[in-house]
């Protein structure tokens, strides 16, 4: 729901209505937004902390109490344990008798019922008989008769008694001297009179004239076994004010353990009907609010174009309130050790999606968040942020699947590690060290295997793109570069070509290498519609020549509107979109530019005509493709590759690129187009080196 709420804040405003906002409405708008953020965050987060925090202590059976001595605040009882008084209500069970209601009417209605089928006499038997059968039923209900399901489950103990009412009498019967309706029919043969002609009584269907008149009665059966059971006493003895209930170091043993547990009972009690709860709900305003603004604050200062993307402050909100919530409902209802819990997916996600600092300011904001409704707080911290550094340092760059299986494997290592020093501090004696955590964290590492396939899902949810989807995105293999390489192989080899160079270029500056690789490999798949019209794929044939300038250009600048069709088309990430769009940014065919104006000298060129649709790169990494795809394209027309040239053809090229303002809306420096300069000067002279010509055998 957060995330939600983040986009329809974000929502982006049409260019027509932003320019119509002063820069104090973007302020304020800016401020009221990030307002928002933190009171939507603290509210869901408090809303669902655990308010029963004062008791504080985890109670381990056989293990030393590692807190000050303790002595009872207040008088309390010593409660049984929850075993003791389930085999004590087990034991009551068998002087539990349930109520049963006598129905009289049901004997005479059936027997009524009997005469009137049979009143001219039963087929092969004298009239004697029905008044034989008749008999038998009327003793059969006296006794009485249940339904079999009901005395299935009580005939098990033929011991077993229950009490039947009749009228205001209720008189205790054992189960085996009453009968269900199965029982029942059986019985009525037991008379040798009838047994003898069972055959012919088959025949008449007596089962038919069977029905239970003993029915169960709820409300007295129910009562009967809550005094029952309410006569079992739930302490065993008192605890006193002011009396000493353990001192620091002693083993908890199982007497000392039933009295911690009945102080905490009692506690949790008293803190629920304490009227001083608003004070402990206030607290935890503050709290969660401290933390949330400084991570807002922190954001605001250090990356502030977080907040221009939607997508990254609703993923990184959403994570906090995510993780924050889960630990409190785990804490809240204690099914879960929180240990279990993967705390260092967080950074994962973080680090792989943006950057390391804020991968660290994401982790430790929702750790310290969470450490204030546990039982060992400091404890908490120290493990869950060894977990969140190595998940960073492991992450620098995912190249592959397995660093995510590395990464997962460390950040199990390093927590079980950590959580073992810290039991060695708290106990000298190595053999009495409890093993229930170490298995929670291995739990929380086979967890952290599930990573992979959370990560498709984030990628989806928030738009985001992973490198694991870009390195997938280069795989030769992809039915989009495969039908490039055989449709236009001359601008696949052009696109590999620039895929190398860009992504040089992008590892000197602190750029995204695979990011720029594979935008590089896709930034001209438009060329696919129409291949033979761009030089690189021509063998002898230019079909420029028998165009006008005009025709030309146009041919020319479709390829980048034909490779965003393309894109949408095969479901490309919107960030390689944005490659195709950019790589020519708002520039001009300029070859067919100035054919036609050396050929119409005295008109009025409309430039639009030569003009691609842009936009100019706005990221680094879209700038250095547009350097290295023009560099690379221009270096093809050299008459000979000497230092001097390439030198001269790189330098003329990106100052043209820097002078015409291409750069202006993208957070390249000067220094980067240096470096930029500099390796595609070096890479060049590699690629067209001169080679040595071979000497030839003389005759």
């Amino acid at each position: 729901m957060l995330s939600v709420v983040i986009f329809c804040i974000f929502a982006p405003k049409s260019a027509k209505m932003s320019s119509s906002i002063s820069k104090d409405d973007l302020n304020w708008r800016d401020y009221l937004i990030r307002a928002a953020l933190i009171i939507a965050s603290v509210t869901i987060i408090v809303w669902l902390m655990p308010r029963r925090n004062h008791f504080n202590f985890n109670i381990e059976k056989g293990r030393p109490w590692i807190y000050a001595d303790l002595s009872a605040p207040f008088d309390f009882p010593i409660y049984k344990s929850d075993e003791a008084v389930k085999a004590e209500r087990d034991s009551l069970m068998e002087l539990y008798e349930p109520y049963y209601i006598y129905d009289k009417e049901v004997s005479g209605k059936q027997i009524r019922q009997f005469y009137k089928d049979y009143s001219d006499g039963i087929p092969g038997l004298s009239n004697d008989y029905l008044s034989i059968i008749a008999n038998r039923l009327s003793d059969l209900y006296t006794q009485g008769i249940m339904s079999s399901s009901e005395y299935q489950k009580l005939c098990q103990d033929t011991t077993r008694m229950i009490r039947i009412i009749d009228g205001k009498d209720a008189n205790s019967v054992q189960i085996n001297k009453v009968s269900s309706v199965v029982s029942a029919y059986e019985q009525i043969f037991l008379d040798e009179a009838l047994a003898a002609h069972r055959d012919i009584l088959r025949k008449c269907n007596l089962n038919d004239y069977l029905a239970p008149n003993l029915t169960y009665d709820k409300n007295r059966s129910e009562s009967s076994l809550n005094e029952l059971q309410n006569s079992i006493p739930l302490a065993t003895g008192l605890v006193q004010r002011g009396q000493k209930i353990i001192d620091r170091g002693d083993i908890v043993d199982t007497k000392t353990y039933n009295i911690l547990m009945s102080f905490k009972k009692e506690s949790e009690r008293k803190h629920e009907n304490d009227p001083r709860l608003s004070f402990t709900i206030l607290g935890q305003i503050f709290y969660v609010a401290v933390f949330i603004i400084c991570f807002t604050i922190y954001l605001s200062l250090f990356r502030k174009d977080y907040f221009e993307l939607a997508r990254s402050t609703a993923m990184l909100y959403a994570i906090i309130v995510f993780f924050c919530v889960l630990a409190s409902l785990m804490v809240s209802h204690s099914v879960l050790h929180i240990y279990i819990l993967p705390f260092a997916m967080i950074p994962i996600f973080v680090r792989v999606f943006m950057d390391s600092r804020t991968a660290f300011m994401t982790h430790i904001t929702t750790v310290l968040i969470c450490a204030c409704i546990l039982q060992h707080p400091l404890e908490f911290i120290a493990v869950e942020s060894a977990a969140g550094l190595i998940a960073i340092f492991s992450l620098r760059e995912l190249s592959s699947r397995s660093q995510l299986f590395w990464t997962a494997v460390l950040i199990t290592a390093v927590m079980a590690i950590t959580n073992l020093a810290l039991e060695w501090m708290k106990s000298s004696d190595a053999t009495k060290i409890s093993i229930s955590e170490t298995t929670y964290i291995v739990i929380n590492g086979l967890l952290l295997f599930c990573s992979y396939p959370l990560l498709y899902l984030i990628e989806k949810a928030f738009g985001f793109t992973s490198n694991i989807t870009l390195i997938e995105l280069s795989d030769m293999n992809k039915a989009l570069l495969r039908k490039m390489s055989e449709v236009a192989p001359g601008t696949f080899q052009h696109s590999i070509q620039v895929g190398n160079l860009a992504a040089e270029i992008a590892r000197k500056i602190n750029a995204k290498s695979q990011l720029v690789r594979t935008g590089a490999l896709y930034h001209d798949i438009g060329k696919i519609a129409n291949p033979i019209y761009f030089t690189e794929n021509q063998s002898g044939v230019n079909p420029h020549e028998k165009m006008g300038s005009i025709d030309s250009a146009q041919m020319i600048i479709s390829h980048v509107t034909e490779g965003i069709k393309l894109a949408e088309k095969y479901n490309l990430p919107n960030i390689v979109k944005d490659f195709i769009s950019t790589h020519h940014g708002q520039g001009k065919t300029k070859y067919f530019y100035v054919q036609y104006k050396n050929a119409h000298p005295n008109e009025d060129v409309d430039e639009l005509l030569f003009t691609y649709p842009g936009p100019n790169p706005f990221t680094k990494e879209q700038a250095i493709l547009m350097m290295a795809d023009t560099v690379e394209a221009a270096s093809r027309s050299l008459p000979d590759y000497t230092e001097k040239s390439i030198r001269e053809l790189v330098n003329r090229l990106i100052d043209t690129q820097v002078a015409e303002g291409y750069f202006r809306e993208c957070p390249i420096t000067f220094r980067d187009i240096a470096y930029a300069k500099t390796v595609l000067i070096e890479k060049l002279k590699n690629i067209y080196h001169t080679r040595l010509s071979y000497p030839e055998l003389k005759k």
